[in-house]
């Protein structure tokens, strides 16, 4: 029988600039202290566990999820740089009315997370990261792992970008019917671990709920992230000055767990968690504890 999974307390679309939007999604206590989910490499607004969700409800946490542009209903654009992403984030937390938060980011959603705790230091109070892309270019990169390919096809989605979008979301279209399946198929190519976290039946209703909803009409976003992960991002890791913990498995076959250490060197205040034996999805079973991460810090920061 396929668990179904609760739609968002609150779902829409947030005005970020006079031709662009960006859709989010709340989950938890609206009343609560705000967190920022942001999405990995495919994925859009409701890529969150429902350990996260749950937990959110208990512990008042007013969780939400956004889609970056180019996936759901945000409108498709090309960032300069990772940095710039904070200004959009910015502008949907002065719409939603959050002044303070917390922000975690999901493999691909880790650069974007970075960025905001860097340009927004007086609002981000903690970032959490779960086995985050490294920078590609500059002082602080660092080579290998699936964005090693990553800076080689770049220059052709720039230049080719568009037919690329298009053929990716006529192939989303013609497997939709056959989604459960199909991920049961990745599920069986991927690590021990992930396929072990892939075929758990909330996870798997998570994972497919949010495809079929964010692809339904486009599949920009990950073409997107692809081309600025191989830029400059805009900040130098010892710029970032807000807390950052970082849960990384010792077998990500996506993100290298050196990556991870390398990182969370170059950054002033950050704490690594060594996941042994786990691969590239091991954070999503760690949500209690990033959360808990997250408000620990928090309450830290409102007592000094």
């Amino acid at each position: 029988m396929a668990l179904s999974v609760a739609r968002p307390k609150l779902e829409g679309n947030i005005a970020v600039g006079e031709d662009r939007q960006i859709g989010f999604a709340e989950f938890g206590d609206p009343a609560g202290r705000a967190v920022f989910w942001l999405h990995g490499t495919p994925g859009a607004r409701r890529q969150i566990p429902m350990e996260a969700r749950v937990f959110a409800e208990l512990r008042s946490i007013r969780l939400i999820g956004i889609d970056r542009p180019g996936i759901g209903s945000s409108t498709p654009f090309q960032y300069d740089n990772v940095l710039a992403f904070a200004g959009d984030l910015s502008t949907i937390a002065d719409t939603l009315g959050v002044e303070k938060m917390a922000v975690v980011g999901l493999s691909g959603g880790g650069p974007y997370a970075l960025a905001c705790a860097a340009a927004m230091p007086e609002r981000v109070v903690a970032a959490g990261v779960l086995g985050g892309v490294a920078p590609t270019v500059g002082p602080d990169a660092i080579g290998g792992g699936l964005m090693g390919l990553g800076t080689v096809v770049a220059p052709l989605i720039e230049v080719a970008g568009g037919p690329i979008r298009l053929a990716a979301s006529t192939i989303i279209r013609l497997i939709r019917p056959v989604a459960g399946p199909a991920l049961y198929l990745y599920a069986g190519i991927s690590p021990e671990a992930d396929r072990k976290m892939l075929v758990r039946p909330e996870f798997k209703a998570m994972f497919l709920d949010d495809l079929l909803n964010g692809s339904r009409k486009q599949l920009a976003a990950p073409f997107a992230d692809i081309v600025v992960f191989a830029r400059d991002w805009g900040f130098r890791l010892d710029e970032v000055k807000v807390p950052i913990r970082w849960w990384h498995g010792d077998r990500d076959h996506i993100v290298p767990f050196a990556h991870g250490r390398h990182v969370v060197d170059g950054l002033p205040d950050a704490e690594l968690y060594h996941l042994p034996g786990e691969s590239h999805f091991a954070g999503l079973g760690r949500a209690e504890d990033i959360l808990n991460s997250m408000l620990d810090i928090w309450d830290r920061d409102e007592k000094d």
